[in-house]
């Protein structure tokens, strides 16, 4: 979440100055289960066995399951399919503390790949996904170029060029909206400013590799290349995702008017955590909740993905509960909390067949 490539790569300069004098050797990543088909034990673990058949691997088709592996990144069944939305295991200011890797997350054999934006914390490990599983890159042409430029294997890509677009992926119906990075903006009255005390609870509990400290600072300096919201429709579930929010009222309100357009949406998966809370509070969050119209609002990059830059979930619920609760039809609030809610699909199961 940077306005520009120089001040991200000061924020995590910063963070691994404090994070480096705690390195630890590598420990194993709790993994799915051993001696199994690697791509039906992934499928279990983050969909939930109950839903996965044992022999097939085949994802209930009745079923939209997503499973948080950190930031705005997560793992989604949908109708049957499965694809991610971002691609990077939080890590490098302290390792091993999403129970994940990418290897697995490829094993989970994706077929598409969607890319909010480009920067580390969203899409540092899309590449090798890809190269490993083959999964179709899904995003600006820049983010398309970056992630092929990274891999080690050509890549299968879809960019989108468009300011707004919409997709078939078997029986859903994919949409996407060219819309704003959070940025820092003059204080607009509407929300206090939020500003939460640095934690670095995850860096004291699960010290940094040396590996994972290198693999950061490698991708610190990526490229936004634009920033995209997804909608994803299938029978009358819409899922709308979206893994930055911008200031679209003062910055580009004709997008917020594209998006009062779109079908309103049964869940919203919202970044909240951003350079204008700063001085506008969560002023943002709300202008995407009344412009996409959610029964449920389940809010994301609000994890400590970067010590001490970021703070835990539990700080932002309070401010995020009664800012929400001020709306005039607030929606349900679905709160994920680090890191006790990484891989969790049971929060996040929906039932197509009562949509």
């Amino acid at each position: 979440m940077s306005s520009s490539a120089i001040s991200r790569r000061t924020f995590v300069a910063a963070a691994a100055a404090a994070a480096v004098a705690v390195v630890t050797p590598a420990r194993p990543v709790a993994s799915a289960e051993p001696n199994a088909n690697p791509t039906i034990a992934a499928r279990r673990r983050f969909f939930g066995a109950e839903h996965v058949d044992p022999r097939t691997g085949e994802v209930d088709p009745d079923k939209v399951i997503l499973s948080w592996f950190g930031v705005t990144s997560f793992a989604m069944a949908i109708a049957g399919d499965v694809f991610l939305l971002d691609a990077w295991v939080p890590r490098g200011e302290f390792s091993n503390r999403v129970p994940t890797s990418p290897t697995e997350l490829a094993a989970l054999a994706p077929s598409h790949i969607f890319i909010g934006h480009g920067h580390f914390d969203h899409a540092a490990d899309a590449a090798e996904i890809a190269s490993l599983s083959g999964a179709t890159i899904v995003g600006t042409e820049e983010h398309c170029r970056q992630l092929d430029e990274q891999a080690a294997t050509d890549l299968r890509t879809h960019p989108l060029p468009l300011d707004r677009t919409e997709f078939m992926l078997g029986g859903v119906t994919g949409r996407a909206v060219r819309h704003l990075h959070s940025g820092l903006r003059a204080p607009r009255g509407e929300q206090a400013p939020l500003v939460l005390a640095p934690d670095f609870t995850p860096t004291v509990e699960d010290p940094p590799t040396l590996q994972d400290l290198q693999h950061l600072a490698d991708h610190a300096g990526d490229e936004e290349g634009g920033s995209l919201l997804y909608q994803f429709e299938v029978g009358g579930f819409v899922l709308t995702w979206h893994d930055s929010s911008g200031p679209l009222v003062t910055d580009a309100p004709q997008v917020l008017d594209t998006l009062r357009e779109l079908p309103a949406s049964s869940v919203q998966i919202g970044s909240i955590q951003g350079y204008n809370q700063y001085t506008n509070g969560l002023g943002d969050t709300l202008d995407y909740i009344r412009a996409l119209r959610p029964d449920v609002f389940v809010p994301s990059h609000h994890d400590n993905w970067l010590p001490p830059v970021s703070a835990p979930a539990a700080a932002y619920e309070p401010r995020l509960r009664e800012a929400v609760a001020s709306l005039p039809n607030p929606p349900e609030v679905r709160m994920l909390v680090d890191p006790t809610d990484y891989l969790r699909p049971s929060l996040l199961t929906f039932d197509l067949t009562t949509s």
